[in-house]
């Protein structure tokens, strides 16, 4: 095989482990994360999405793969903005996201810095060499963050989940890890001594009451899966978080299918309005792929009136090449779903690597 050919398909290969891998419900005896109690999303074995979708196997990734409607991406994508440098901390009713790119975003309010998914890893892949790169720097520099009392993993896929960063950030800051069922295993796999809280869907937790006023977070159903390679899929909860904070609801997502909005209505039902969703809006493309994974930016703009949210900052674009659609086609998508149901555009924040959004104060 020559070395284009080879790298092709050790692409492919990072891809699927990305997805889930090729392996088939039944290929290991047990789950290796977890070990718990059946309950209306755990069979025992795996997590599942109740009444949605599961994900699809590796001829479906492979007619994806091979069907020849990728949109090529350029090697270079510079964000507008510079690298920021955040203030220590906030505080008050100030609230500002910093976004770093994908889904790796800094959260500052009530005197918490909070980051969401942290990869400043150059490829989203289990390997070096092959895999989703980069096509724009992290928008902080890690030595440049402030300190981190928290970081939030949402699930254990490589562009939400890396191991190195989260290392770096053991050694900076020893934060307060906060991941869903089974994450846990995966990250004392590379730091042993992390300080980690581990909540299910419907869990209830106060952070950090030591350094502020206390935040209270919940961990709340998305609909997603997990998987880090061949033999693991569905093995680790993945989940949505709502903080609750003395300036505001903040709703965050870090990947999801639309679901009908069944998630998001249930979001509105239990907490009320939200002062921020950080929602997801890209890597959605072809749909009878990504439809159960990933929702489109229409999707995001009716799931952002769904739960009623003031605000958006909008994630999981423009940094790593996942799936077909051009670069800034989510952008333009966007644009569209928003002028469409008349929302204004300063409302959903398309968030790009280094841009500072300190969201505005809302009455309540």
């Amino acid at each position: 095989m020559n070395r284009r050919k080879f790298l092709k398909w050790s692409g492919i290969g990072a891809i699927a482990a990305l997805v889930g891998g090729f392996a088939a419900r039944g290929a290991m005896a047990a789950n290796k994360y977890y070990s718990g109690p059946v309950s209306d999303h755990f069979d025992g074995t795996y997590f599942f999405n109740p009444g949605g979708e599961q994900p699809r196997g590796g001829l479906d990734l492979l007619r994806w793969k091979l069907g020849g409607n990728n949109i090529a991406w350029p090697d270079s994508f510079p964000s507008p903005f510079p690298q920021a440098v955040p203030e220590t901390r906030v505080s008050g009713d100030r609230l500002i996201v910093t976004m770093v790119g994908h889904a790796a975003m800094l959260i500052q309010v009530a005197g918490l810095n909070i980051l969401t998914d942290p990869v400043w890893d150059d490829r989203a892949s289990p390997v070096r060499f092959a895999g989703p790169k980069r096509v724009n720097p992290p928008g902080i520099r890690i030595g440049d963050l402030p300190p981190i009392d928290v970081v939030l993993v949402t699930h254990n896929h490589y562009d939400h989940m890396d191991l190195e960063t989260l290392w770096v950030l053991q050694g900076r800051d020893k934060p307060h890890f906060v991941t869903p069922l089974g994450n846990d295993a995966l990250i004392r796999s590379r730091i042993a001594d992390a300080k980690i809280t581990v909540m299910d869907w419907g869990g209830r937790e106060e952070i950090a009451a030591d350094i502020g006023p206390g935040v209270v977070l919940h961990c709340e159903p998305c609909h997603h899966w997990s998987a880090r390679g061949v033999g693991d899929r569905r093995m680790a909860l993945w989940a949505a978080f709502v903080f609750e904070t003395p300036a505001g609801k903040i709703y965050h997502i870090g990947d999801t299918g639309f679901h009908q909005g069944i998630n998001y209505r249930a979001a509105r039902e239990k907490h009320g309005a939200f002062r921020l969703a950080n929602l997801p809006f890209g890597a959605y493309e072809p749909r009878w792929f990504m439809q159960a994974q990933h929702q489109n930016p229409d999707e995001a703009v009716e799931g952002m009136l769904l739960c009623d949210a003031a605000f958006v900052a909008g994630h999981h674009w423009g940094t790593f090449k996942l799936t077909d659609e051009g670069i800034e086609e989510p952008l333009a998508a966007l644009h569209t779903a928003l002028d469409a149901r008349g929302v204004s555009r300063d409302r959903f924040r398309p968030m790009r690597p280094g841009e500072v959004f300190e969201v505005p104060t809302i009455s309540v």
